[in-house]
């Protein structure tokens, strides 16, 4: 029998922002004092005031932490205006979004107030606590405590808590691509802190840098069952300071993995992680090998390095990757026509298992009859990825690159129903696959599903999907090797 809490909560994962009370926005001009600020905010007994001439021209914001940590703690004037302390990445969102994902939104960006924007201008704003609120259990308070852990055991404690939290979630009927940006956050969550404490622990940087992830988590397509593949960009330094500058970050890099495998988020087996000297470099340096691996176009560079193309920042400068990408953008402008090919090569490694006679086809794995959710799933993030890259998307989540490719054209509506619909059951099957086996079998997740284990429409569904990614391939193969 549900639960009041359960109902609360399941109510909760179908609410929309404009379900909320969404609160006026208070401006306040930005020749206003740090003092006219303050008061006002205490008359009107808010804790954000926008500042900028119009709704229309809102230039940023402040809140009674910006004040204190701007103006107070740093002993500035109380006359300091508004403009030279507020708070400028301003962060929107639709009124149609779900809840879950304005707090999706907040915690990836770290921000605590959104504004809510429509066709017509900004509508109001929502703040994290109210939405956080509206809820009794769930995710992100989970989330929340894992941002206020103090400890590498207390991370390690709440990381061990996911193959619950995610069976509770698959089990309400919650996406799966809204489970796979819940645990990117809590694994994001997890290594920003453990940065942090890295960072307490041996001194401040040398130089400013940028920790990346790459593969599912630079997708935010984590599952259980994850490994780390990270690098590290830092400024480019005068030669003296060179090798001073290397030590560090590779000091650095070595005890934040070792950190991470502590805590349950294993050591990369190929070893693409930040304490191998060699993923972590100057901007120069990381610009020279994205020169060679499109320039040299070659099968073993796209095969290899094709996981670099889906690359996110989670701590540092991010301006950093984001030159890095502007290059690799440049780069992509005038790439050969072989990298595009050995891309779509890459696209169709992996076939869907499918025998002569159209039914499932499984691996023998350890005397079992088993199929990879893993492999199956590969298609559909390389068909992705690579026209992604041909047509200049430089959105990471392979969901979100079908979408925008719909927009120029590539995909129909219906084709990116089916993909979606394609991508989203993989998931869910193997989220749920995964969660059982820690839970119920004391096992580690494995991407490896027992067919028996399926119902007939299970079966059934899976086939049917198998031939949408077939017939995705055949296109790849037309599209992107035909000139071999």
């Amino acid at each position: 029998m549900q639960t009041q809490d359960s109902f609360i909560s399941d109510q909760f994962y179908s609410k929309k922002v404009q379900d909320l009370l969404v609160r006026r926005i208070r401006l306040a001009s930005p020749n206003a004092t740090a003092q006219d600020c303050a008061m006002q905010m205490a008359q009107e007994q808010v804790s954000c005031l926008f500042v900028g001439e119009s709704k229309e021209n809102i230039q940023g914001y402040l809140t009674d932490l910006i004040l204190r940590d701007k103006v107070l703690a740093k002993g500035l004037p109380i006359n300091t205006p508004a403009s030279e302390i507020l708070e400028r990445d301003l962060i929107s969102i639709s009124p149609e979004a779900t809840l879950v994902e304005a707090l999706l939104l907040m915690f990836q960006t770290k921000a605590r107030y959104l504004l809510v924007k429509t066709p017509q201008g900004f509508q109001g704003w929502i703040s994290r606590t109210k939405v956080l609120t509206e809820q009794s259990q769930g995710p992100f308070l989970f989330i929340q405590s894992v941002k206020e852990a103090r400890h590498f055991s207390e991370l390690a404690e709440k990381w061990n808590r996911m193959p619950e939290l995610i069976h509770l979630l698959i089990s309400r009927g919650m996406k799966a691509h809204f489970v796979n940006q819940i645990i990117t956050t809590v694994a994001d969550t997890i290594v920003q802190r453990v940065i942090e404490r890295v960072i307490k622990e041996i001194g401040p940087p040398p130089a400013k840098f940028v920790f990346f992830v790459m593969g599912s988590e630079g997708r935010g397509e984590l599952t259980l069952k994850t490994d780390q593949d990270n690098a590290i960009i830092y400024e480019d330094k005068a030669n003296e300071h060179r090798e001073e500058v290397r030590e560090y970050f590779l000091d650095f890099a070595a005890r934040v993995s070792t950190a991470l495998d502590q805590i349950g988020i294993d050591f990369c087996e190929g070893e693409l992680m930040a304490m191998n000297p060699k993923w972590t470099h100057s901007l120069s340096h990381w610009k020279r090998n994205y020169d060679e691996w499109i320039s040299a176009a070659s099968q073993e560079s796209a095969m290899n390095y094709s996981t670099f193309f889906d690359c996110r920042a989670i701590y540092g400068e991010f301006s950093l990757l984001e030159e890095l990408k502007n290059h690799m953008g440049n780069l992509l402008e005038k790439a050969p026509e072989r990298f595009f090919i050995n891309l779509g090569h890459n696209a169709l490694q992996y076939e869907p298992p499918l025998t002569f006679f159209r039914r499932i086809k499984t691996e023998e794995v350890d005397g079992e009859k088993l199929l990879n959710l893993k492999k199956t799933m590969r298609p559909i993030v390389d068909l992705a990825r690579v026209y992604a890259l041909k047509f200049k998307i430089f959105e990471t989540n392979t969901l979100q690159r079908i979408g925008l490719l719909q927009g120029k054209g590539v995909f129909t509506p219906k084709e990116v129903q089916e993909l979606t619909h394609a991508f989203e059951y993989l998931m869910s099957l193997r989220l749920e696959n995964q969660a059982l086996s820690i839970l119920d079998l004391k096992q580690k997740p494995k991407n490896y599903l027992q067919l028996k284990n399926l119902t007939k429409v299970q079966q059934v569904t899976l086939l049917e999907i198998f031939k949408v990614i077939e017939e995705f391939q055949a296109r790849i193969r037309i599209s992107f090797t035909r000139s071999l």
